[in-house]
């Protein structure tokens, strides 16, 4: 059914939403303001965008020409500056929903062409393979050539990635293909396929003009050179399918404040440690204790810290800290901890800091709504929140990333 609506505000994921008598509306590449005429869904809470008949100041020009139908992106319509106030205000409404009403420092923004990892699904269609980004609100596939914010150099290797991969499908209709620029070529993983002998042996030949350092498809893996990242001082492997920052600009911009929140702190714990994305700064001038789940990523860390000159004591403990939270007591040695969990935020461990006597606290996290969850439970538990600054690190999309600073 074709409609008129006036779009009320942005939702958390991005969307307009127009409030109607019949409840809100969400329209997707809309923007608070507008007049537009869409298509109501026949659930009659969705609709899509027809004609914007009255547009929004803050209306802008998108970067690239696959935006609305790549699912990759949301937001390439909206102006930067006030796209960047919308980020800074997700966070300051899940601080609010958690009673923590504290000053927001401004987002701060990473540049076109500075994400280094991104996901792809290849998909075999008819006699043509497709290497790209999933459709908006589809699980087809749109043939990506350009992406203005992804790394260039990958970007650059989709075509020749797309002919080498397409033999590793076989029999099967699609796969999914997570690449990762390091400092040593792309690194490149293809899950949901077990790829024929001879289709890796060819690979193994066609790779290195490809630029790729290693590929890993099934249980099979190709190394031409070892997928080096550099962390601080350290050079650092990367583990197939390790986790890091999507953005070299918004892990800079992470690190320097988590420095700067651990201010003197002369022992410290850095918790959800990773591959030491902060460990190794940290450890220009504290001892760090980084504690990890993953067996991968605490071997990668340990032999970068072995080789790495001029750095303080950098002791590594495999731990499961969502079931296995360091205790209070086991905090006494430190006098900060940083921790930066995954989506799912830090909620036993909190409870454990929140009893704790370490004067300094730096959290980080991609997740606003599970930040303030563990953020009320801290000051709940004497802390007070000294600063609060997001991060745009995946542009364009409705995440975000905060460092927060709480002190006792």
């Amino acid at each position: 059914m074709i409609v008129e609506l006036t779009i009320d505000r942005l939702g958390a994921q991005g969307d307009g939403i127009a409030e109607t008598s019949d409840g809100p509306v969400f329209v997707p590449f809309t923007l608070p303001g507008e007049w537009v005429r869409a298509d109501l869904a026949e659930d009659g809470k969705h609709a899509e965008a027809i004609d914007v008949l009255d547009a929004s100041p803050a209306r802008a020009e998108p970067v690239c020409p696959h935006f609305g139908a790549c699912g990759g992106c949301s937001l390439q319509h909206f102006e930067m500056n006030a796209y960047l106030a919308w980020k800074r205000d997700l966070v300051v409404q899940a601080l609010r929903s958690r009673g923590l009403a504290v000053p927001v420092e401004p987002c701060r923004a990473v540049p076109l062409g500075s994400r280094r990892r991104a996901t792809f699904a290849l998909e075999r269609r008819g006699k043509d393979v497709v290497l790209g980004y999933r459709r908006a609100r589809s699980h087809n596939t749109i043939g990506i050539d350009v992406c203005p914010i992804l790394s260039p150099k990958i970007v650059a290797a989709l075509p020749t990635l797309k002919a080498m991969l397409a033999p590793l499908l076989g029999g099967k209709h699609e796969a999914r293909v997570a690449i990762t620029e390091t400092d040593t070529g792309l690194d490149v993983v293809v899950e949901g396929v077990r790829p024929p002998e001879a289709a890796l042996a060819k690979l193994a030949g066609e790779a290195a003009a490809c630029g790729l350092a290693r590929i890993t498809a099934g249980d099979e893996t190709v190394m031409l050179a070892p997928p080096m990242l550099q962390l601080g001082k350290a050079e650092v492997r990367l583990p197939p399918g390790g986790f890091l920052q999507a953005s070299p600009a918004a892990q800079d911009e992470m690190t320097a404040l988590v420095r700067e929140g651990v201010g003197k702190a002369k022992h410290v714990a850095d918790l959800f440690a990773g591959l030491g994305t902060f460990t190794f700064a940290l450890a220009e001038r504290a001892a760090v204790d980084a504690y990890e789940e993953s067996a991968a990523a605490l071997t990668a860390l340990i032999d970068a810290a072995r080789h790495t000159p001029k750095l303080k004591p950098v002791r590594s403990h495999r731990r499961d800290l969502f079931r296995d939270p360091l205790g209070w007591q086991e905090l006494k040695p430190y006098d900060a901890v940083v921790f930066d969990p995954p989506r799912a935020g830090a909620a036993a461990q909190a409870e454990q800091l929140a009893k704790s006597k370490v004067k300094r606290l730096v959290a980080v996290s991609c997740n606003p709504g599970t930040l303030a969850r563990d953020l009320r439970i801290l000051v709940d538990g004497g802390y007070e929140i000294a600063r609060v600054v997001p991060v745009d690190q995946f542009l364009f999309s409705s995440h975000v990333e905060v460092v927060a600073y709480l002190t006792r």
